[in-house]
């Protein structure tokens, strides 16, 4: 459906985003990851046709869009990071606002309004003004806004920022029912690993302006097939033990929280007793020490040396 050929963004000598291959199939949930500086914004502009490319080509049911974008445009929702509304008027108004852009009028953008507003849950608040929503509503909002023209194609980059658990879930939820429902395809960034574990079928990562990862959940975790990730608890963690670990010439990589340490070491490595001996040295009580099942937010850590929220 959509594909990225050795795609390039350079600004004066800097690379944004360099040779960048990626491909979405029809009714996929594509996961796009990275930290910040990555890329991933100035990929989807690329992809979404609002930014001109260096170099490389988006190609879209098979057709290049660089100099014919309204195909593309035509059929893709854009949900972007920051909240793209008018806080002084009601959802009701800014959904009319919208439709009118996307060339709906009349009895269509009436039904298309309602069929939006049912999906999002904010049906009985739709008169309301925006300024008075929470967050989470905002957020529900902004999804509606980019379904109100039917797209085939919706690119949510971040979607549930700053917002309470609830509102999260629920739109988590709307994603999934809108993709086994209407087989809608949709690209997903997000700091958030477990919405990515929940939603993907495939995923992308991406560091530096470089595609440095790609496949299932599953072929991504294999890439630590060669390490193992132990977990290090404990009801306070000190600096002395802390450094020590990060010395410690057999740790490839650490991810410090305020309770528990996760460290990787090769698979043939037995730390155990080291790490209890540095404990005791450093004055510390352990609670546990474990070896844990990799995760993706693992497999992020090692590839990038950073926590996907860093």
């Amino acid at each position: 459906m959509l594909e990225l050929v050795d795609l390039t963004k350079r600004f004066k000598q800097q690379y944004a985003v360099k040779n960048l291959n990626m491909f979405i199939e029809k009714g996929e949930i594509i996961g796009l990851l990275g930290p910040n500086g990555a890329g991933k914004s100035t990929a989807i502009s690329m992809m979404s046709s609002l930014v001109e490319p260096t170099a490389g080509d988006v190609r879209f049911n098979n057709n290049s869009i660089l100099k014919k974008p309204a195909q593309l445009r035509k059929v893709t929702g854009i949900v972007p990071q920051e909240i793209a509304l008018y806080n002084d008027l009601t959802a009701e108004e800014n959904l009319q606002f919208f439709g009118r852009i996307y060339r709906l009028k009349g009895a269509e953008l009436k039904r298309r309004m309602d069929e939006v507003l049912d999906l999002i849950g904010l049906k009985d608040r739709r008169k309301d003004i925006v300024k008075k929503y929470s967050g989470g509503m905002k957020r529900r909002l902004n999804i509606g806004v980019a379904l109100l023209h039917d797209p085939e194609l919706i690119i949510m980059d971040e979607p549930t920022v700053g917002i309470d658990p609830q509102s999260r879930n629920y739109i988590l939820e709307t994603v999934k029912r809108l993709n086994a429902e209407r087989n809608i395809t949709v690209l997903y960034t997000s700091h958030y690993m477990e919405e990515v574990e929940f939603l993907c079928d495939r995923i992308y990562i991406m560091d530096k302006g470089n595609l440095i990862a790609s496949g299932t959940k599953d072929d991504i975790k294999r890439i630590l097939s060669a390490e193992k990730t132990i977990s290090i608890k404990a009801d306070r963690l000190n600096e002395a033990f802390i450094k020590e670990i990060k010395e410690h010439p057999l740790v490839n990589n650490i991810q410090v929280e305020e309770k528990e340490i996760t460290i990787m070491v090769a698979k043939e490595v037995n730390i155990f007793s080291t790490l209890i001996k540095m404990a005791e040295d450093a004055s510390l009580e352990l609670s546990s020490v474990a070896i844990k099942t990799p995760t993706l937010e693992d497999v992020f850590l090692h590839l990038t040396g950073r926590a996907l929220r860093d």
